[in-house]
């Protein structure tokens, strides 16, 4: 195969890239759920807190790009992704560990979980970004955002997988059971990605750069290249505006239904289940509507991302709404339709990303995946803080609990109008239209 390069992905190895995204997503949902609500309702901290915890772990991440730079070089992905998987796992026991730690000496508790967060940071840096990478050096390219959209909805069954086993296997709560969930996922995620990965990548020979690529710039260089390109950089704009509109909600949800309608750390895990659950379906629905199959009558990759915020902003208007009806309120079949808006306007931007990824000039797809998803960790950490410091903030000054959330959700709402505005103004890639997973699947050989 030398000088002729690797060669291309199937769907069979796509589906075991899914795999192993989903195993990463197993674990990373207890850090964003469960040991978020554990935080704040059980050991009663500051919502700020876990907030703060996981800005921490999405700041580590920064260092994507230069990873993705990594895998541009012509290096294996292979030990990127494993080695990151051990690291995550390793670092989601730890925070775990730490969460009981903290019930009886906050201070050493503290110490712990800020280097359990930082692996989890390392980890999701290392094997997401190299996954990515992986996919868009391998897949062909009218192939990449179906297989990008494959991915994403593997990892998403995995959080609906992950939320709804442990949610019922935490109940009744104790920090003993906590531990023992924890270890479970984590040992079963490194498990299923190992033998996922088993010979995928194939011997190093084979792994030289394909003939006719672009010969990769330093780092600094071929971070200002992509910069400079005007699709990536506007759509780094939106991707940040998004996600921060995104990572406002997620981790406020569950202390929300825990302290509003009195939910327990099992119910208000299921909850999360509930809305990636929603996800799932809005990112099916989205591949569905854009496939051959519906004759792409029904919107593009553009469409589905500006509207999908749209909704997002009005879902998250019913939650305010929650708030203020108190448990009256229809909240499970709220959050289901937050996720499903989340998951229509995500695997469409996804889709757009894949394309935009292959779209400039070769041998710098990972360097731009990972300016993406750097854009995305630093969404995520100012969210986290944002949207946690909010909440505590009018929880202080507003005595109604209900009332309180609503006024930060009404505030996330409008920022996902602003991420609307920002999507219609990211032109489509100029190679080929980028097309769903439902035609895709029915044409691939």
């Amino acid at each position: 195969m030398s000088g002729a390069g690797p060669q291309a992905f199937g769907w069979l190895a796509v589906l075991r890239l899914g795999l192993v995204q989903a195993s990463l997503g197993a674990v990373v949902v207890l850090t964003t759920s469960t040991l978020n609500r554990v935080m704040v309702v059980e050991m009663a901290l500051p919502a700020l807190l876990p907030g703060l915890l996981l800005a921490w772990h999405y700041l580590v991440q920064v260092s994507r790009p230069r990873m993705g730079h990594g895998s541009d070089r012509g290096r294996r992905c292979t030990p990127w992704i494993l080695g990151g998987m051990v690291t995550l796992a390793v670092g989601g026991w730890l925070a775990a560990l730490a969460t009981v730690v903290m019930g009886t000496q906050l201070v050493a508790g503290l110490v712990l979980a800020l280097l359990a967060y930082g692996l989890i940071g390392l980890g999701v840096a290392a094997s997401g970004t190299s996954l990515l990478a992986l996919l868009a050096k391998r897949v062909l390219p009218e192939r990449r955002a179906a297989a990008a959209t494959t991915v994403w909805i593997l990892m998403i069954a995995g959080f609906v997988v992950t939320a709804g086993v442990s949610g019922s296997l935490l109940d009744p709560f104790s920090p003993a059971r906590l531990l023992w969930v924890a270890g479970g996922v984590a040992l079963s995620a490194v498990v299923l990605a190992s033998a996922a990965l088993l010979g995928l990548e194939g011997p190093a020979q084979d792994l030289a750069p394909a003939a006719g690529a672009a010969a990769p710039a330093d780092f600094r260089q071929a971070l200002r290249d992509a910069w400079a390109e005007p699709r990536a950089r506007r759509f780094t704009v939106f991707v940040f505006v998004s996600m921060l509109a995104f990572s406002m909600q997620d981790l406020i949800l569950e202390p929300f239904a825990g302290l509003v309608f009195g939910l327990t750390p099992g119910a208000t895990t299921q909850l999360s289940g509930t809305q990636h659950g929603g996800a799932l379906v809005g990112m099916l629905l989205t591949a569905a509507a854009g496939s051959s199959w519906a004759g792409r009558r029904w919107g593009t990759l553009r469409g589905w991302t500006v509207w999908g915020c749209v909704a997002s902003a009005l879902a998250l208007a019913g939650l305010a709404g929650a708030g203020l009806a108190g448990t009256g309120w229809p909240l499970q079949a709220n959050v289901f339709v937050l996720g499903l808006c989340t998951g229509a306007f995500s695997i469409a931007a996804i889709g757009s990303m894949m394309g935009l990824a292959g779209a400039g000039e070769p041998g710098h797809e990972g360097v731009r995946m990972g300016l993406w998803g750097a854009a995305q960790a630093l969404a995520f950490a100012s969210g986290g803080v944002v949207g946690t410091a909010a909440s505590d903030l009018t929880r202080w000054l507003i005595a109604d609990a209900g009332l309180a959330y609503a006024l930060v959700f009404t505030a996330n709402a409008g920022l996902f109008l602003c991420a609307a505005r920002l999507a219609a103004r990211v032109e489509p890639q100029p190679v080929r239209p980028p097309v769903f997973v439902s035609g895709q699947l029915g044409s691939a050989r």
